[in-house]
């Protein structure tokens, strides 16, 4: 059987089952028969505790499904409870390995990837994982009642064959190099999870799954536990010897970010991930830390930046003219920020894929302008110059340059100042409402909205508790607010979730900024398709460029490093953080108990 170049099949047999893993572009890392991942201590001890706390924004949880759309599922809970058709490794990228797959075949033409299963995965009340398990799985997920999230993921996924009770080939509408992945890191549930009633109605029904790990005891409102599964059936498996090691994870919530530090400090965790430069900076401190009991440490990572942002939301009609939102991104000062609020800990975010290969630079080169140039009415003129950056406070430029700019887009936008106010022809006000779940953000909103008030656009902080900030979002009811998006080496077809047209108009989607654009739409094509780097790369430039000169989101800040405070007398750990290890999900993984 012929396999197409795109796909690494590795290992061959006599009934054409053929790879142990799948790669996107080359080689994988890692050869048939390999003992462990290197970045594991595949002799680590098992058994103890590791005591974490919960850094979800939301203060609590109501359910135990963590896929249907309403309510919140407690942290920790997807990664730990459920396995996957392929694992990936934490030092190689745009790989997956076999997990509950035994191997992989991709066909010939790209239109079908078929796994078979492994004979001794189990749920954790004893059934075997069945094909049948797999379609139940992809069926739900592709389904109503859960976040379209997944359903903007799977939409070349044309449907699942059950082939015998291992067998299961996912049939695609078109060849695409993500599929076999993305089908691959599916989560994957027993259909008996529920007993057989609507999936939305599937609440507090602990979860049939086949991870490393059960729901052990739960306080609502204060903790809630996983334990370890003594009888798991991969725990002798390559991919996951040496993971997995701790018999019990007792995760805390606590709604005060205050209290929390002050927890960690009294030895009541053991290990917390800090995103607040001035707390790393100036509290992470005591009588712990002086014995050494307590250790803060960064982590170096080589993972993309992500593109952390204000977003806009360009169904309101105040922030549909594209100058109005570059004026906004004019008044945020960064280095300002950076020395008086971070304490320089941090780089400016400069667009989607910001660390990686796909991070636009400069000028278009020929490729990327062939994919722009049938676009040329529909995107904005600038997209055909040089990328768009983040404005600067520094060097030769300065905050008041950069707002006298803004002023001149506000003008050409048909805003001016009168009454006593900046004003339409409409007579309306420039006044916009910054949407957040968290008190503790008006930090640093608040400088932004100081230089926003020096070209009279008035923005009002108006922090909710977490279930109305999760309402509101998902009905797109909101003028400005933030996000932390993930970023990827690897871009496929979340982003039509994220800048999609058909995902604008689909409640709960990933796409807050509300754009709809023909452009985007066929870029994000574009790069699915690619079927070599050589395609991908100015198809994901090209995007890059296109959302930037739009103005959709104003970028904030991003380090690229973990940094992490843990008790080192009752945690050990590998030598090294494999490099595209998620903060706290590593320790979680790969440590040890004293």
């Amino acid at each position: 059987m012929r396999f197409l170049l795109l796909a690494t099949l590795c290992l061959y047999a006599a009934a054409s089952w053929a790879a142990h893993g799948y790669a996107l572009w080359g080689t994988l890392k890692y050869p048939p028969g390999f003992s462990n991942f290197d970045y594991v201590n595949p002799n680590a001890p098992k058994g103890g505790e590791l005591r974490l706390v919960s850094n979800l924004r939301v203060s609590t949880f109501d359910k135990y499904n963590p896929f249907t759309i309403k309510g919140s599922a407690p942290a920790y809970l997807s990664s730990l409870m459920f396995d996957s058709l392929l694992v990936g490794a934490l030092d190689e990228s745009a790989a997956g390995y076999g997990l509950l797959a035994e191997d992989v075949v991709l066909a010939s033409d790209g239109l079908s990837a078929t796994f078979r299963l492994r004979p001794q995965a189990r749920f954790h009340d004893g059934a075997p994982v069945l094909a049948q398990d797999v379609k139940y799985s992809f069926d739900t997920l592709n389904g109503p009642y859960v976040s379209p999230g997944y359903r903007s993921m799977l939409e070349d996924v044309a449907g699942v064959d059950v082939l015998d009770a291992h067998s299961v080939r996912f049939r695609f509408k078109k060849p695409n190099r993500e599929l076999p992945l993305t089908v691959g890191y599916l989560p994957v549930f027993s259909h008996r999870w529920g007993a057989g009633k609507p999936f939305d109605q599937v609440v507090m029904d602990p979860p049939i799954g086949s991870g490393p790990y059960t729901l052990g005891p739960v306080q609502f409102g204060k903790d809630v536990s996983y334990v370890r599964d003594p009888q798991y059936w991969a725990r002798d498996l390559n991919v996951r010897k040496g993971s997995a090691n701790f018999d019990r994870i007792l995760v805390k919530i606590y709604k005060d970010g205050t209290a929390k530090l002050e927890a960690l400090k009294a030895g009541e965790f053991d290990l917390m991930r800090f995103f607040s430069a001035g707390d790393w900076a100036r509290r992470v401190n005591g009588r712990k830390f002086d014995s050494g009991e307590l250790v803060k440490q960064e982590f170096v990572h080589r993972l993309p930046t992500g593109y952390q942002s204000y977003v806009l939301n360009i169904r309101r009609s105040k922030l549909k003219d594209v100058r109005v939102r570059q004026a906004l991104g004019l008044a945020l000062d960064f280095e300002w920020m950076n020395r008086q609020l971070f304490y320089g800990a941090y780089q400016r975010v400069q667009g989607l894929f910001g660390n990686t290969d796909c991070q636009a630079r400069g000028l278009p080169d020929a490729a990327e302008l062939a994919l722009l140039q049938p676009w040329r009415a529909q995107i904005p003129a600038a997209t055909f110059g040089p990328m768009a950056l983040a404005p600067r406070t520094d060097g030769s430029s300065s905050l008041r340059a950069n707002l006298r700019q803004a002023q001149a887009l506000l003008r050409d936008a048909g805003w001016s100042y009168r009454d006593g106010a900046l004003r339409n022809a409409a007579n309306e006000t420039l006044e916009l409402e910054y949407l957040d779940s968290n008190e503790s953000g008006a930090r640093v909103v608040t400088p932004w909205a100081r230089n926003l008030e020096k070209i009279g656009v008035k923005l009002v902080y108006r922090p909710v508790d977490f279930a109305l900030y999760q309402q509101r979002l998902q009905k797109f009811d909101f003028d400005v607010t933030s996000m932390a998006y993930a970023g990827t080496q690897n871009p496929g077809q979340e982003f039509a979730d994220l800048f999609g047209s058909k995902a604008a108009d689909q409640e709960d989607s990933g796409n807050h900024t509300g754009i709809q654009n023909p452009a985007v739409d066929a870029l994000i094509s574009d790069m699915v398709g690619a079927k070599s780097l050589a395609q991908l790369l100015p198809a994901c430039r090209a995007l890059d460029r296109v959302i930037a000169h739009s103005y959709l989101l104003i970028p904030h800040w991003s380090a690229n490093s973990h940094r992490l405070a843990y008790n080192a007398w009752r945690l050990d750990r590998p030598a090294r953080m494999p490099p595209y290890a998620q903060g706290e999900s590593w320790a979680i993984d790969t440590w040890w108990a004293k």
